[in-house]
């Protein structure tokens, strides 16, 4: 459902951006797109670091080329949070301001206001009568009528990034679950099953416990049970979508780490988790029949990439609760590929900020990760999924 609410003045106007955000922006730039008089969404970007003083027109550039990508937009709203001052040489940032406002009229997209919020005071570079030390603070809590019904979460960008807490009793059972598993896939499909990122669908009768792995050691009939699921994938990924995150049975996070951590299995569950069931099962017949020799879809492998059918953002909100939970309760040793996952999650959903966080954690377990290297890639070039610029 769409939200109208009307700012009168460009003080209401700027108590609204968090609340379209849905956090206090710091240290960022928020430009506010328009189709005529009405706003399209909020997009936020980190302000330039002093090194990129020469870099300013390319920047200003870039960003109003993202603008442009939304077809209906004719008219920006820039505003610069920092934690500069006005009392040192009146409104901070201007420079970049000035670049956005050149990109922006060859681009012949209009200008509406360029704003900042800094440390002491706030202010209009369109605004003849702002004073030199800017205006006081206090003015930026009027919001208009309609929009105490958007919340906004405590804390900036990054709130919300981080994994959820998880007591060390479920980290154990959830590592004792793991590895059963891992002694029944190498029960079921060989010795060598349990430590490869092979896609081949595993088989063995769900009642064929009790037995022994090779060096004698009982089997769990729980983990051969589990075993068994993963003989559906696109199944166990689609009932995974209705399990509550924050209470996973320990072979339930088991199962999903142990496929999280392996890309082709990972793979299928983004495709899944983006389309649904049917999308699952071609992205598991796809994986297949590339493994023997054959050419993966372009049509799978562009939605990676964040082109395509937009998702539905109820599944990859859902998906990345699961993935956060799984990367809280897993082994470092496998946790690599669930925060990656969410990384990608995030990214689908637009919060760069927070995948970018979740790219960097798996980075440290596993230095040469390709899909956080991928994900961390985008988010370095301020490459968004295509579909975050169409309206849904």
């Amino acid at each position: 459902m769409t939200t109208i609410v009307k700012a009168a003045n460009a003080a209401q106007f700027l108590s609204l951006i968090p609340k379209m955000l849905g956090y206090h922006p710091v240290r960022s730039l928020v430009l506010v797109p328009f189709a005529g008089s009405r706003s399209i969404g909020a997009m936020r970007f980190d302000l330039p670091a002093a090194d990129e003083a020469d870099e300013t027109d390319r920047i200003a550039a870039t960003l109003i080329g993202m603008v442009c990508r939304l077809p209906d937009a004719d008219a920006v709203a820039a505003i610069a949070y920092t934690d500069e001052s006005f009392a040192h040489g009146g409104m901070p940032h201007r420079d970049l301001i000035a670049a956005l406002e050149r990109r922006a009229d060859a681009c012949c997209v209009r200008v509406t206001d360029a704003l900042c919020v800094a440390a002491d005071a706030w202010g209009s570079q369109f605004d003849p009568t702002c004073p030199g030390f800017g205006r006081p603070l206090e003015e930026l809590g009027d919001a208009p009528k309609g929009a105490e019904q958007l919340s906004v979460a405590e804390g900036d960008q990054a709130a919300g990034a981080a994994l959820p807490d998880v007591d060390v009793a479920e980290k154990e059972r959830t590592a004792r679950a793991l590895a059963a598993l891992e002694d029944a896939v190498r029960l079921v499909c060989g010795p060598d099953s349990a430590g490869t990122a092979s896609s081949e669908r595993t088989t063995g009768p769900a009642d064929a416990a009790p037995a022994s792995s090779q060096d004698g050691r009982r089997v769990d009939p729980q983990a051969l049970s589990a075993v068994c699921g993963l003989d559906d994938l696109p199944t166990l990924f689609e009932e995974a979508m209705h399990w509550d995150a924050s209470s996973l049975a320990p072979f339930d996070a088991a199962a999903l780490a142990w496929c999280l951590a392996r890309p082709a299995l990972r793979d299928i569950a983004l495709v899944q988790w983006c389309g649904g069931m049917a999308a699952g099962d071609e992205a598991l017949d796809a994986q297949l029949r590339w493994e023997s020799g054959e050419e993966y879809p372009a049509h799978l492998a562009m939605q990676m990439w964040g082109e395509g059918e937009r998702p539905d953002p109820d599944r990859l909100e859902a998906a990345l609760a699961l993935s956060r939970r799984i990367a809280a309760a897993a082994p470092r040793a496998v946790r690599a590929g669930p925060l990656a996952t969410c990384a990608w999650l995030a990214w689908a959903l637009g919060r760069s900020t927070h995948a970018e966080r979740y790219a960097s954690l798996a980075c440290e377990i596993e230095p040469e990760h390709g899909l956080a290297e991928i994900v961390r890639s985008f988010v370095l070039a301020g490459h968004l999924p295509d579909w975050a610029f169409r309206r849904p």
